[in-house]
C-alpha cells in the first residue's frame, strides 16, 4: 500500500537537495563555528550564508536573524526576551495562538503581566475592533500568528502591526506555518519580530529562527557562551542551520508555482468532501487561508477514529495540532470559533504539500466517505436519515 502523506502542517520530509547541502557538515566540515581555525571558519561561513538566505526570504537584513532550536524557542525568545527586562505591564495575544505562545503568555501572567486573549470570528479571523480596544497605555507587545496551524486562516498581519505601533507597542508574529507558503516582507508589513521553523518547509527538525528588527531590545532566554548575538547561547547546529537556509530559499523561490497548484488541489479536496459527506463543516476562512490546508468537522464521530481508519487505508492526516496530540481536551482553536465540544472532537485536517497530486486527492475522496458512514453507523449519536 502506497502511503499518502496529507499532514504537512505537522512536519515535512527533508528535501533531497536540502539534505545534500547538510551532509558535509556532519562529518567532513564538522567544525565549531566559534573557532578560528580552518574548520571553524568554514562552519562560520556556512552559518552566515544561511543567515543571509533566511533574511532574504523574509525581506530582512542578515544581522536581524537569530537562529534557535525551533519555532517554540523562537516564540519564547520573542515574548520573554522582549518583556522580562521590563516592569510587568500588558500583553495581547489572540485566543487561537499555538501553545508556544499561549503557554508563554500564561507564564508571563503568573509573573505579574496582564494578558488579553483577543477573540476571533467563526472563520478564525481576529476581531480587529476587540484587538484595537484591548490596547492600554502599558501594552508593550502584541503577538498574533500569521496563519493558524489547525484551520489555516491567515490573519491581516500588516493591519495588526499598524494598530500595535499606533499604541506604542511592539508586534510579533508566529509565522511558522506561513513562511515558505506565502510571500512575507517584514519591512512592508511592519513586523518587529517573526518566528519560523525549518521542519515546516521541507527542512530539518530542531532548527528555527527569530527575526528581530534592528533596534528591538531583547534579553536572552538561554544563557551560556553568548552565541547568536548573545541572545541564544549554545554551539551552533551547523548542519541544521545550513538545511534551514537551503530549505527556505527553495520554498520561497517556489511560491509562485507551488501556491496556485496547492490551492487548486485544496479546492478539489474541499469540493469533493462537502459533496460526498453530509453533516460536514469546512473550517477556517474560505479564501484567506494557507494554500494546502483543508480542515473539517464531521458530526457524530471523533477525529481520532477517522484518522486511524484513514491510516489503515494509507492516508496520513491529522485530527488537529500534532503539538497537542494525546490531549483529551477539545481544540482551543475550534472552541474559539464557537464550536461545541462534540463538533470540536470531530475535527480532521488535511494539509497538502508540494509533492501531493490530484490522483492522491481523488483516491482520498473514494476512501473517506465510506469511512465516515461506517463510523457513524457505530455512533450512538447518529440517526440515519
Amino acid at each position: 500500500m502506497k502511503a499518502v502523506y496529507f499532514d504537512h502542517a505537522a512536519t515535512t520530509p527533508v528535501d533531497r537537495g536540502v539534505l545534500d547541502e547538510m551532509l558535509p557538515y556532519f562529518s567532513q566540515e564538522f567544525g565549531n563555528a566559534g573557532e578560528l581555525h580552518r574548520f571553524g571558519r568554514t562552519a562560520r561561513a556556512a552559518v552566515e550564508r544561511a543567515r543571509a538566505q533566511v533574511a532574504n526570504a523574509i525581506g530582512a537584513a542578515a544581522g536581524e536573524i537569530v537562529f534557535t532550536a525551533g519555532g517554540t524557542e523562537a516564540d519564547n525568545l520573542a515574548l520573554l526576551g522582549s518583556l522580562q527586562r521590563l516592569a510587568p505591564g500588558h500583553l495581547i495575544v489572540s485566543a487561537i495562538e499555538h501553545p508556544a505562545i499561549l503557554e508563554t503568555a500564561r507564564a508571563l501572567n503568573r509573573a505579574g503581566w496582564d494578558v488579553d486573549f483577543v477573540p476571533v470570528d467563526g472563520l478564525g479571523t481576529i476581531d480587529l475592533d476587540a484587538y484595537a480596544q484591548a490596547f492600554r497605555a502599558d501594552t508593550k507587545l502584541a503577538s498574533v500568528h500569521f496563519a493558524n496551524n489547525v484551520i489555516g486562516t491567515v490573519q491581516p498581519v500588516a493591519e495588526l502591526a499598524r494598530i500595535a505601533h499606533e499604541h506604542g507597542a511592539l508586534f510579533h508574529t508566529d509565522a511558522v506555518q506561513a513562511v515558505g507558503a506565502l510571500p512575507i516582507d517584514v519591512v512592508d508589513m511592519g513586523i518587529d519580530m517573526l518566528s519560523l521553523s525549518g521542519h515546516k518547509l521541507f527542512g530539518p527538525k530542531g532548527i528555527g529562527a527569530l527575526y528581530v528588527k534592528r533596534g528591538v531590545r531583547l534579553l536572552p532566554v538561554v544563557h551560556g557562551g553568548g552565541q547568536e548575538r548573545r541572545l541564544r547561547s549554545g554551539t551552533e547546529n551547523v548542519p541544521g542551520i545550513v538545511g534551514l537556509g537551503a530549505a527556505i530559499e527553495l520554498a520561497v523561490n517556489g511560491i509562485p508555482e507551488t501556491r496556485p497548484r496547492l490551492e487548486a488541489l485544496r479546492e478539489r479536496l474541499v469540493a469533493g468532501v462537502l459533496a460526498r459527506v453530509p453533516d460536514c463543516r469546512y473550517l477556517g476562512h474560505p479564501s484567506q487561508r494557507l494554500p494546502g490546508n483543508a480542515a473539517f468537522t464531521v458530526r457524530f464521530i471523533e477525529g481520532e477514529s477517522m484518522l486511524l481508519q484513514l491510516d489503515a487505508q494509507g492516508f496520513m492526516v491529522s485530527s488537529g495540532s500534532a503539538c497537542a496530540s494525546g490531549s483529551l481536551e477539545p481544540s482551543h482553536v475550534l472552541m474559539a470559533l464557537g464550536l461545541g465540544a462534540e463538533e470540536a472532537h470531530g475535527s480532521i485536517r488535511m494539509s497538502l504539500g508540494r509533492e501531493n497530486t490530484a490522483e492522491e486527492v481523488d483516491a482520498f475522496l473514494e476512501v473517506f466517505p465510506p469511512i465516515v458512514e461506517k463510523l457513524r453507523l457505530m455512533s450512538p449519536l447518529y440517526v440515519r436519515g
